[in-house]
């Protein structure tokens, strides 16, 4: 298969092959943002989440160096907001502010994803529609004098290239669509642990702290009452 097949390929689909492969190449590209983003939030925030839970209190120095240290992270936009309530709400006022966070950082996890799956959906259509269209050019051979049925077997062939192409791209998308929303689940629990974590730390009530292996220190440490 050459480059001169490919392009009789896409001339006989009308175009749509031209089509699908730009498709491709967003999608490609979409992948390799998405992939790229979200892994290293999920690793980054892991390490956060395990820092955080080591803290047994937290005032509004200690929430600022925290958000400097998280840098992009999304949950540094949980820390600022918690650093400017700081001994002014807690309880179930502070966890709405904390909720509100979330809600816009939500969008920024699966951005583009909306892409993928357009594309999921399209590209077998417009594979199938390509299909259609080689098979109008196959069979008009039939009303041409001097040509040969067997030669609708070939134009048939490179007509069902357009809808394996669609296929193709479309079980391609519909994988890394599904493993993408995953992360972005796990993302977003990550958020609503830090949530939590930040309630507890600032609520004015003892909270037990870790070591390494995860047992509980001897001693609760007291955290002041905000006010």
């Amino acid at each position: 298969m050459n480059l001169q097949y490919l392009i009789h390929l896409a001339n006989y689909s009308d175009g749509v092959l031209y089509i699908l492969g730009l498709m491709l190449l967003v999608e490609l590209a979409v992948m390799v943002d998405r992939f790229w983003y979200l892994r290293r939030t999920i690793l980054r925030g892991l390490v956060f989440v395990q820092e955080l839970g080591r803290h047994g209190r937290l005032d509004r120095d200690s929430l600022s160096t925290l958000a400097e240290d998280a840098g992009d992270l999304p949950e540094a936009a949980l820390l600022r907001t918690a650093a400017a309530h700081s001994g002014q709400v807690k309880g179930e006022a502070l966890a709405s502010r904390l909720e509100e966070s979330v809600l816009v950082i939500a969008p920024k996890l699966d951005r583009r994803l909306w892409l993928l799956d357009t594309i999921i959906t399209l590209a077998p259509l417009l594979g199938l529609f390509g299909t259609i269209i080689g098979m109008f050019h196959a069979f008009s051979v039939l009303a041409k004098p001097g040509h040969a049925p067997m030669e609708v077997t070939g134009g048939v062939a490179d007509a069902l290239v357009s809808t394996a192409s669609g296929l193709f791209i479309a079980m391609l998308g519909l994988l890394t669509f599904n493993a993408f929303n995953n992360q972005v689940r796990m993302i977003l629990l990550q958020l609503d642990s830090v949530k939590t974590m930040l309630i507890n730390r600032m609520d004015g009530q003892p909270v037990v702290t870790f070591d390494g292996e995860g047992r509980p220190n001897a001693e609760a440490v007291p955290v002041a009452r905000a006010g």
